[in-house]
């Protein structure tokens, strides 16, 4: 087991990674709970819940909406939870991000803890403090910062993962080894079988090294006004996918990430060898599908971008695998490279 910490402006909030997920009963209060999870997770695991109440979201996209956290918010009232109460989430990113948000809003911000349940929650949507739902199509567009007290990753969690949901997540730690950690990019290349047949021990070193390494960022920038930004690698285009799609998170951002890939190829950033290295890796994992979605909507999506100011985009390239590199590019470029890919001129 290994503890990580987040330390930011006068909070503090501890990863453990490879600690049994059901010691959480041991770590939030006596009364005042409420346990929020989805149907699926119920369905696995509730059996062994600490003696809580449990409020239940239908599984995926549909639930990360205002109209679920002031559902759940009523709940909350009718189990006369106050000010001291304690939101302990059990899920993967969806429920995360749902927990995390309703109690950083309910009577103006109540403690939370999160089980996290998924490798895509694990290493990325669950670590960091980011709370948001969706807006219509446009994605994570009404949210906050908030960390919260404790995130658990039992990684043996992972091993009743739908394989859709595991591979999912497989793109967010690739990322994290394009945009940062060399070494998680080269583990994974070098064990695709045991990645593929889910090696505890393999995986749990896999999201220790995610963690410790988006700690580190989030340590540095919370409220994503710089660095942080790195970690939207792939995510322009992988939002616009996934929204105008209904595909799953990191299916779009693998096809986000060959674009942010062949546009920094375009730029003269990166070789061809290390564009062909990166969608080798992907392609080995069958995480590549060609999508088109029509410029018009492509360009909707990016203009409603948190990473937009005016008519500029901060868009993340890549240097090098593990060398981010952050550029302010006029949204129009942006699109005139994506209508170059799709049409091939």
């Amino acid at each position: 087991m290994e503890k990580i910490v987040i330390t930011t402006s006068g909070t503090l909030s501890e990863i453990f990674v490879g600690k049994p997920w059901e010691v959480a009963a041991e770590m939030i209060p006596e009364r005042g709970v409420a346990i929020i999870t989805d149907e699926n997770v119920y369905n696995i695991y509730g059996n062994r819940f600490p003696l809580f109440p449990v409020l239940k979201i239908v599984p995926g996209e549909e639930s990360k909406r205002l109209k679920v956290i002031e559902n759940l918010a009523e709940q909350l009232l009718d189990l006369e939870i106050d000010r001291s109460g304690f939101i302990l989430a059990v899920g993967g990113g969806v429920v995360c991000d749902v927990a995390g948000f309703l109690a950083s809003v309910y009577m103006r911000g109540i403690r939370c803890g999160l089980v996290s349940s998924s490798l895509l929650s694990q290493v990325d949507a669950s670590t960091g403090g980011k709370n948001a739902v969706n807006l219509g199509e446009i994605k994570n567009v009404i949210g906050n910062f908030r960390q919260p007290e404790f995130v658990i990753c039992d990684t043996a969690m992972l091993q009743t993962l739908p394989e859709q949901e595991y591979l999912s997540g497989l793109a967010e730690l690739i990322k994290t080894g394009i945009i940062g950690d060399l070494s998680i990019f080269e583990i994974i290349e070098q064990n695709v079988t045991a990645i593929n047949n889910r090696d505890s021990i393999l995986l749990s070193d896999l999201v220790a090294r995610s963690v410790r390494f988006k700690a580190k960022v989030v340590s540095k920038d919370e409220k994503e006004n710089n660095l942080r930004r790195i970690l939207n690698f792939g995510h322009t285009f992988g939002h616009a996918i996934e929204m105008h799609k209904s595909m799953k998170h990191g299916f779009a951002v693998a096809q986000g990430m060959l674009f942010a890939t062949d546009f920094s190829l375009q730029k003269g950033f990166i070789s061809s060898g290390v564009r062909e290295r990166i969608i080798n890796l992907l392609q080995r994992f069958k995480l590549l599908e060609e999508q088109y979605i029509p410029v018009n909507q492509v360009e909707q999506h990016i203009m409603h971008d948190k990473k937009r100011t005016g008519t500029d985009i901060h868009f993340i390239f890549i240097e090098g695998i593990g060398k981010p590199l952050i550029r302010t590019v006029p949204v129009s470029e942006v699109m005139d490279f994506y209508r170059q890919i799709k049409t091939g001129k």
